[in-house]
């Protein structure tokens, strides 16, 4: 009978258990960059402390990752806990972080209540044309829409999709003429004065203009979008495309030359080499662009809907303000909130998209 070896078992279990851990690191180290598309960056030294690595090196990367922001989180939060009964306005004491999360409650109630009341509308006309069928009244029959307040919840969804439409259009216009600016000298030049007199412009000149304009062309106001839809969200187009334009061509204007000697080498038509060269190539500025322009239009439009009335969440602050009432500083800080709140995730969002798009460039 052969005689097992102990020590070669303990150097083979030895080497099974590393080359787990070793597995197990590489899943988080291609977990980690997901986690920083995420904001999430904290939860990598958490999985590398549970999988077994350095506990110091980890606990000092948890602590600048996620204890100095919690602990500058809470203390803000008792600052202005602090300080904000010491200033008074027309409206009374600026609201602290128990105010303002008492209307969040208050919000969240009154978009059920308004939820329940659409409920019970539809309920009594579906009884009420039903009894009028049953009486052979048919042609009485009426179909209404509720028209009731809208929820703080649709308000931000209104934004949200004035948003994405407004950015989509100036993405659609902003994109090619940044390919031909980068393409071709004599198209920059004629271009970049454009770009440089209207980029500066506010969206509160160009709002007027844009109103008039649509109110011309869309008098009847029986199509697809209503009217302060299509003048929040052209506005947005105007103040936001700038950005994607600019770094659209800057990203089109640095590709390497030698990649432009090749594509004349082999020959490649225009629609090809700005699919399998150009765009690819620019891609992480064009990106950078997008982010900016999204940045841009989500400020644009809640200074948009606020001087134009429109809805959405800029005019939920202005009706606030002009209500003023005791909770009406708090729910302006519930919306101060959401709005940042929205910004950063719309941001996560392009990053996420850049990220998969330009995987190779953010691993």
């Amino acid at each position: 009978m052969t005689a097992i070896d102990p020590t070669a078992t303990s150097a083979a279990q030895a080497k099974a258990r590393d080359d787990r851990r070793a597995k197990r690191f590489a899943r988080i180290a291609k977990l980690d960059g997901w986690f920083k598309v995420l904001g999430l960056p904290w939860l990598t030294p958490i999985l590398r402390l549970v999988a077994g690595d350095t506990p110091r090196a980890q606990l000092k990367s948890i602590w600048q990752l996620l204890g100095v922001p919690v602990l500058a989180i809470v203390a803000f939060l008792a600052a202005w806990g602090a300080l904000a009964p010491m200033v008074q306005t027309s409206l009374g004491a600026i609201p602290g972080p128990a105010q303002v999360w008492e209307q969040v409650g208050v919000l969240h109630q009154d978009a059920l209540a308004e939820k329940q009341k659409e409920a019970e509308f539809y309920a009594r006309q579906d009884d009420r044309n039903a009894q009028l069928i049953a009486e052979g009244k048919a042609d009485k029959v009426k179909t209404r829409a509720y028209t009731g307040k809208p929820t703080y919840y649709q308000q931000i969804w209104t934004s949200i999709k004035t948003v994405f439409f407004g950015f989509l259009v100036g993405t659609a216009v902003a994109v090619p003429l940044g390919i031909v600016s980068g393409l071709s000298p004599t198209a920059n030049a004629a271009i970049n004065p454009l770009v440089q007199v209207f980029k500066p412009v506010s969206p509160l000149a160009w709002l007027p203009i844009v109103t008039m304009i649509v109110s011309a062309a869309y008098a009847t106001g029986d199509g697809m979008f209503s009217k302060s839809f299509l003048i929040s969200a052209i506005t947005v187009t105007l103040c936001s495309l700038w950005p994607t334009l600019i770094n659209t061509a800057l990203g089109v204007a640095s590709i390497d030359k030698d990649l432009v000697n090749v594509s004349k080498v082999l020959k490649l038509g225009p629609w090809k080499k700005i699919t399998r060269l150009v765009l690819p190539s620019a891609l992480p500025l064009i990106f950078t662009g997008l982010r900016l322009s999204l940045g841009v239009g989500w400020m644009v439009l809640i200074a948009a809907e606020m001087l134009a009335q429109n809805p959405g969440l800029g005019k939920f602050v202005w009706d606030e303000f002009q209500n003023g009432s005791s909770q009406s500083l708090a729910r302006i800080m519930v919306a101060v909130f959401t709005i940042g709140i929205i910004g950063f995730l719309l941001d996560r969002v392009m990053f996420a998209l850049q990220s998969l798009f330009t995987f190779s460039n953010n691993r």
